[in-house]
């Protein structure tokens, strides 16, 4: 019954994306919060960008949904 937690995001890879678990299955390796819902909707959640960044149903490990990569903010 852990329905809160269902879906996590890891932090940022060192190359760059974050591995997408759903139920403890890797689902893909997103880039972007659109790679992410479409991963999301493949797996059955559909969920938009927008409710995706925010949701509680997605657990982000390390960082937020505004950070994907290496690449520097500036």
């Amino acid at each position: 019954m852990s329905e809160t937690q269902r879906v996590v995001v890891s932090p940022p890879s060192s190359t760059s994306g974050r591995r997408v678990r759903v139920d403890g299955e890797s689902i893909g390796l997103a880039h972007s919060l659109d790679d992410l819902t479409e991963f999301l909707r493949r797996a059955g959640l559909t969920l938009d960008p927008a409710t995706a960044a925010v949701s509680p149903l997605i657990d982000w490990r390390g960082v937020g949904p505004e950070y994907w990569g290496p690449e520097t903010h500036g």
